[in-house]
């Protein structure tokens, strides 16, 4: 892989998931709970966006010098919990695909008009770090494999979930 092939595969992704965002469409639907168990997209999307922050917040350390490792106790997770405000997703501790109530939590009150500006906020600081990292940074850091487990590859088990439940909402107007 190599940074060319992967920035567009990267704003394909985005893009078919801000599509599929836009079908929804409504406010009232993107708050509606039900989507996956008790969460809404809103919920779904304060997931993806703590997890786009986790991976621009470890680009900015790479390009700073900083060294990161994943969390190896439960008091190291919730310590780096408490000072992130969301959690250590590339501890072995963790699903890495699970939703994290606590960030759902955390997010309940804020308005999803936040929640998407903060969103688009933290995918365009991947893309400005990504764009100044050097291809042997990228290699050595697992940067591909890395961004796209905390960006595309979120906003692909997220479409699945809405448009399942899209497909159930179809079902029942019937």
């Amino acid at each position: 892989m190599d940074k060319i092939t992967f920035l567009p595969r990267l704003q394909r992704e985005r893009d078919k998931f801000e599509l599929l965002l836009n079908r929804v469409g409504f406010t009232r639907q993107l708050t509606m709970v039900g989507v996956l168990g008790r969460l809404s997209i809103k919920d779904m999307l304060a997931d993806i966006l703590t997890r786009e922050q986790f991976i621009a917040d470890r680009l900015s350390e790479i390009l700073h010098g900083d060294t990161y490792s994943p969390c190896a106790s439960h008091t190291m997770l919730e310590n780096f919990q408490n000072k992130y405000g969301y959690p250590d997703y590339e501890s072995p501790l963790l699903d890495k695909e699970k939703t994290n109530h606590l960030v759902i939590y955390k997010h309940k009150n804020i308005g999803l008009d936040d929640i998407i500006e903060q969103e688009l906020a933290a995918y365009a600081n991947i893309l400005a770090s990504f764009q100044k990292l050097t291809h042997d940074q990228c290699l050595d850091h697992d940067l591909f494999h890395r961004i796209a487990e905390h960006t595309y590859k979120s906003y692909r088990r997220t479409s699945v979930e809405i448009n399942r439940w899209l497909k159930s909402i179809a079902a029942e107007s019937k």
